[in-house]
């Protein structure tokens, strides 16, 4: 009776709570979204009137009464996003993506039924850390460009589980990419973007365990160290389909991407890479995109499978010959092999350039026969294991690994080494028995395990018991740890006393000549003193110049020479020292039918080495050899001993000797863009056609892109000017004089300096201020671009008044489109095609000069819209005088090893190349590195 009597009464009870609850959330709905519509200023166009929004509001979506979605994306509108949205319990889709929202982000936390959250492209600044807490259906979330305070991914992310798509490039994202984005947390992500932050640090290595990635953003980090490391985790996400990791600091050898059957895109350019392609991604059938451009990779030059649209400008890496698929020296192939066990260091490719390792590679010498007699790795940081691949030269007589931080054993096959005399791996963390070794000097010291059947080195971080797995990532970029320093001086002195020796077994001006092929243990001697090449000084930075005097008993006495007045001083650089009279007899004696041009500072002269090679000689005044000059002469070799770019004149040495200041470049046959633009008549040359102007634009922007941001430091010109861009025999352009380089500020800070440049060049803020930043170079590149337009100087005494400033007048004229063309340089062809890209140039160079340096692009955007315009130009037919690249200046053996490196590289008129200066597929086929008159720089990039 008792369970009849209430029955009854209680289900009524319990359905009426239901629907006052019911009631409760959709009003409680209902007030969040006329908050949300407050915030908005409540905005006429979206049609929100009323106080129900599930009746009748645009853009809303709502089930039983309760808002399901929000999808009011790209309707114009200002304002904030209320806090109360995250009572919106019910709410399946939050989209207002390009709009104009400010302020924070609210807090979302316990939206459970929450799926898709859009706030890209809007101005909100702060995002909160519980943000992802309870979202356990989220799969898609984009938060791309919004200008945050930075601020790392929160933790609360690891609640939404369900996560597909994770989306937050430009977002201001700082530290490093977190550990917990892969499978075991995210069982079902395919996407993650976080292109163009401030990430710093390697690629986590749970990225293993993300094998349903299929699209992975990390270009473009902003910090000064970006992204680093290796990228060997990649081999593991064997789902990836697109990878853009272009634009970082990375570092070591491509992994094997054969496990990736579904890779379509690899966007790798602009990083640190070295080592071998590997041929398996030559032919990997799914890819379509690959660009590698602007890294230090070497061996062949890959031979991708035709239909892969190829971005791989072999002059920007250190591939050892420009034909795809030609094999290299077997030299080569021996050093490469015998690197790989070092993780292909970046401090050896940088300069292994070519496919002649007796031209100069960093660490190696020859005997005159071309046969590698001496591998000298000292203090290079190098880790890894020593490679058996040294007994595959038998002509080998010195091995000096010394001061590394070198694992595991002695390998047993050096001792088959016929001609071997000495080998020194002191201060190492060798282990294991010394092999046994006949008339070799072998040098252990510092080896605590040497001796021992195992290694009592444990790398930082590795947990107890681990053993030994000695690695094979790069170490160029890494230091001693101070292991070797109790025989630093000891170091010094064999090194000193070694490079002496070394340098009296060469006698003759022909240790001077700057032939490529010349043996790298080069040495300079006079009278009474030899200048030991920098970089076998034995000093612990390798960049001291050492002097050896000769004592009263013949013996060569090593010193360095400390800073101060003194006929020898000492610079940091890694560059070659020349004498004096070597670069008098090749100017002859600095006669003035030699002179190319005069400067602030100096002359400069043209000099031909015995072989007929041009050097350009720049003398400096010893009458202007103030304060300010030796600043400037210093200035140049700091920097350019640091940045080396196809596109920035390469400096090939220099010369300290009593008052003389003189500093030696590949010479550029065809002068300074200024002749091809104001004097053209007055020297009888050919004007420039619009196409070639614009390829030289493209040439300078790419060289200052370098300088400003992908060099490893950044750098200011600050005397950007026709008069500094040199053009060679191709018509290429090279950027030179960086006398007044400043090193640039971190962030978007500006740096106060004394006021250095040309006038009708200077940025306003810089002009008035003092204070640079990058910006100072976009504003005079902007005036080169509009003096390339109109043929006329950026100031020009012969015009009147109004248009005495390019600038300004500039401005003026291009408001009024026709006028505008009136005033375009006379001796350019106008047609429909060449008045759009005048058009679009134009529009650059007024960004460029635009009159707030916020409002300037930054020089990656000019070299983008510079380069869609080169790609525009294809002539039909390559010039047959090119096609070998022979020069008939050249001496015939000259002619002979330029024809030799292309044999084999298939170069007929139907073939398609890649230009030397451009990332675009033109029918014009390479010219060879070092073509004609002109050097080429030792990077090439």
């Amino acid at each position: 009776m008792k369970k009849s009597h209430l029955g009854p009464t209680v289900v009524p009870f319990f359905l009426l709570c239901l629907v006052s609850f019911a009631r409760s959330q959709q009003s409680e709905d209902a007030a969040v979204m006329l908050k949300l519509r407050d915030s908005l200023g409540n905005p006429s166009n979206l049609g929100w009137s009323g106080s129900d929004p599930c009746s009748s509001w645009a853009h809303v979506s709502c089930t039983g009464n309760r808002v399901t979605a929000i999808q009011i994306g790209r309707q114009n509108l200002e304002g904030t996003l209320p806090p109360d949205l995250k009572n919106l319990t019910a709410l399946q889709r939050f989209e207002v993506m390009g709009n104009n929202l400010t302020g924070s982000v609210p807090s979302l936390a316990g939206l459970s039924s929450l799926q898709a959250v859009y706030l890209h492209d809007n101005g909100f600044t702060s995002f909160p850390s519980d943000f992802f807490d309870g979202m356990t259906s989220l799969f898609d979330v984009n938060l791309d460009y919004n200008p945050f305070q930075p601020w790392e991914i929160p933790l609360s992310i690891k609640s939404a589980t369900a996560l597909k798509d994770f989306s937050a490039n430009g977002a201001s994202i700082t530290g490093t990419i977190p550990d917990f984005f892969n499978n075991d947390v995210f069982t079902s992500l395919e996407s993650l973007h976080l292109a163009m932050n401030f990430l710093e640090g390697g690629l986590p290595v749970n990225f293993s365990r993300a094998m349903s990635f299929s699209s992975l953003w990390l270009n473009g980090q902003k910090s000064n160290s970006r992204l680093n490391g290796t990228i060997d985790v990649l081999q593991n996400m064997t789902g990836l389909q697109e990878i853009w990791l272009h634009g970082n600091y990375f570092t070591g050898p491509l992994p094997d991407f054969t496990p990736l059957v579904s890779l379509k895109k690899l966007s790798l350019r602009d990083n640190q890479l070295t080592g071998i392609v590997p041929p398996p991604l030559w032919n990997l059938p799914t890819l379509s995109v690959v660009n590698l451009t602007n890294n230090l990779l070497q061996g062949p030059t890959p031979n991708f499978t035709e239909g892969i649209r190829v971005d791989m400008n072999s002059g920007s890496n250190r591939f050892c010959l420009p034909g795809p698929g030609v094999a290299c020296d077997p030299r080569v192939n021996v050093l490469l092999s015998i690197v790989k066990d070092f993780g292909y260091p970046a401090s050896l490719a940088d300069s292994w350039e070519g496919n002649d390792p007796c031209a100069q590679w960093k660490g190696i010498s020859c005997s005159p026969g071309g046969n590698i007699t001496v591998i000298n790795f000292p203090k290079m940081g190098l880790i890894g294991t020593i490679s058996p691949s040294f007994s595959l030269i038998p002509s080998l007589q010195k091995l000096i690994l010394s001061d590394n931080l070198l694992t595991g054993t002695i390998p047993t096959e050096l001792t088959t080494l016929p001609s071997l005399t000495l080998l020194n791996v002191a201060n190492n963390r060798l282990y294991g028995k010394v092999p046994s070794f006949r008339q070799v000097q072998v040098i252990t010291d510092g080896n605590p395990d040497i001796g021992k059947n195992s290694s009592s080195f444990t790398p930082p971080g590795t947990p107890p018991g681990t053993p030994e797995s000695p690695s094979g990532k790069d170490g160029g970029g890494s230091g001693s740890d101070g292991s070797g320093s109790k025989n630093s001086d000891v170091g010094k002195i064999v090194g000193s006393v070694v490079g002496a020796v070394s340098g009296l077994c060469v006698v003759g001006l022909a240790v001077f000549f700057y032939r490529r092929k010349q043996k790298h243990y080069s040495k300079v001697q006079s009278p009474n003193t030899m200048i030991i090449h920098p970089r076998h000084s034995g000093d612990e930075d390798g960049v001291k110049i050492t002097v050896a005097q000769s004592g009263s008993n013949g013996r060569a006495e090593s010193y360095t020479e400390s800073s101060g007045p003194s006929d020898i001083h000492v610079v940091d650089t890694g560059n070659m020292v020349i004498s004096i009279q070597v670069l008098r007899n090749v100017t002859n004696n600095f006669s003035e039918e030699n002179i190319l041009g005069r400067g602030g500072f100096g002359t400069v002269y043209k000099g031909e080495l015995h072989d007929g090679t041009k050097i350009a000689v720049k003398r400096m005044e010893s009458g202007v050899m103030s304060e300010k000059g030796l600043a400037e002469f210093m200035s140049e070799i700091a920097v350019l001993t640091k940045v080396r770019h196809r596109h920035l004149v390469s400096l090939l040495g220099y010369c300290l000797d009593g008052n003389e200041r003189l500093l030696v470049y590949e010479y550029m046959p065809q002068g300074t863009l200024s002749r091809y633009l104001f004097d053209w008549k007055l020297e009888e040359l050919k004007p420039l056609e619009w196409t070639r102007r614009l390829t030289i634009a493209l040439d300078v922007a790419r060289g200052v892109e370098y300088l400003h941001g992908l060099a490893h430091q950044s750098f200011i010109h600050r005397d950007l000017k026709p008069s500094n861009i040199l053009l060679g025999d191709d018509m290429r352009a090279k950027v030179a004089d960086f006398g007044l380089v400043r090193l640039a500020p971190e962030g978007k800070a500006s740096v106060e300096t004394r006021l250095a440049g040309t006038f009708g060049y200077l940025a306003p803020e810089y002009a008035v201020t003092g204070r640079v930043t990058t910006k100072v170079d976009v504003f005079s590149f902007g005036v080169i671009l509009m003096e390339m337009m109109t043929g006329r100087k950026a100031l020009d005494d012969t015009q009147p008044e109004e248009s005495l400033h390019l600038v300004t007048w500039f401005r003026r004229i291009h408001i009024n489109k026709d006028t505008f063309f009136k005033c375009i340089d006379p001796t350019i062809e106008l047609d429909e095609e060449t008045l759009a890209s005048i058009s679009t140039v134009a529009e650059l160079a007024g960004h460029c000069t635009a009159r707030e340096p916020y409002q300037r692009p930054d020089m990656g955007h000019v070299v983008n819209v510079l380069s869609s315009l080169v790609e525009l130009w294809k002539p039909a037919e390559p010039d047959s005088d090119d096609m070998y690249g022979i020069d008939l200046e050249m001496t015939l053996p000259q002619a002979l090893k330029k024809w030799q490196a292309f044999e084999g590289s298939n170069l007929d008129a139907s073939s398609s190349f890649t230009t030397s200066g451009d990332n675009t597929q033109t029918s014009i086929p390479t010219r060879p590195s070092g073509f004609a008159d002109s050097f080429t720089s030792a990077d090439g990039r």
